[in-house]
């Protein structure tokens, strides 16, 4: 194993665990949160973090030598890919009028996402694998990767209108860089739920597995690259430059999302009071466990 990956190691997470293949040259890359299955500061700082550590390892390689080809996003949460954002601190920071709060966290989604969505700006290619529910940021978490498999029956979707709210942290822009743009507005719109087959019917998942096989599918396809990497990769390139995605736009977007945020009502807030108290319930946490995090809950 190189120095680099030796010192890639040395990383230490809380709330991810990391698995690497030397062999395919695959990072495996797995969310395990604390307490609920959603995108808490601590999370994205860690995340962050060890996008980093990526980034040092892959410097100065190109796609023949990088000792991380592929990087691979999944969830240990069974039948959770994630399910969003923190609505607990939202709606904390929008009773206290804290606007510089709201962006803040705005921002630190923004940092993760963008850098998934552009290979981590390295000789690598990021794939997301979803094995269960990926609702609000979890969606957009979901589809910011480069290759999005999900497993048979997922459900996926954005149901941040259902309190009056968009999802603001790279859905629209990554929609539309995979669907026409009014497509993109009205699944946002609809707060409707897809399954992974509907989403590949329509252009957003790239490969269907059936369920459990999820990581056999993702291994298969790495080992096609052997043979046809050169080709896809170049697509994969071709797609980023006559679509690319920006930091600004990402940003620009979080932005209006935050101010969009501290113009919600009380209605709005005890939803989003509502939703907290079910995913305690979901995930058998009473009000002492509770750190203040939330996410919106399983439908269905």
């Amino acid at each position: 194993m190189s120095p680099a990956i030796l010192r890639f190691f040395a990383e230490r997470y809380e709330q991810i665990e990391v698995r690497y293949d030397a062999e395919q040259r695959t990072l495996w890359v797995y969310l395990r949160p604390r307490h609920r299955p959603c995108f808490n500061l601590d999370l994205l700082s860690e995340i962050k973090r060890l996008q980093e550590a990526v980034q040092r390892a892959c410097a100065g390689h190109d796609e023949t030598s990088t000792p991380v080809r592929f990087l691979v996003g999944g969830s240990r949460v069974k039948d959770v890919y994630n399910l969003g954002g923190d609505l607990a601190l939202f709606a904390e920071l929008i009773r206290a009028r804290d606007l510089a709060g709201l962006r803040h966290y705005a921002r630190a989604c923004i940092e993760v996402l963008y850098l998934n969505a552009v290979n981590l700006d390295a000789p690598l290619t990021t794939i997301s694998m979803i094995q269960g529910a990926a609702l609000g940021g979890g969606f957009e978490a979901g589809i910011s990767s480069s290759v999005i498999v999900a497993e048979r029956g997922t459900q996926l979707g954005m149901p941040e209108i259902l309190f009056n709210l968009f999802p603001g942290m790279g859905a629209y822009s990554f929609l539309a860089r995979r669907v026409h743009p009014i497509e993109a507005e009205r699944m946002i719109l609809s707060g409707q739920m897809w399954t992974a087959e509907e989403l590949y019917h329509k252009g957003i998942v790239d490969l269907v597995a059936e369920v459990g096989t999820a990581p056999q599918v993702v291994m298969d396809y790495v080992r096609r690259q052997e043979r046809a990497g050169i080709g896809t990769l170049g697509l994969i390139k071709a797609r980023n430059r006559i679509s690319p995605i920006s930091f600004d736009e990402l940003l620009d977007v979080a932005m209006i999302w935050a101010d969009s945020a501290l113009r919600l009502g009380e209605r709005e807030l005890r939803i989003m009071d509502r939703l907290v108290r079910t995913q305690n319930r979901n995930f058998g946490l009473g009000p002492s466990e509770s750190d203040g995090s939330n996410v919106i809950p399983l439908l269905g």
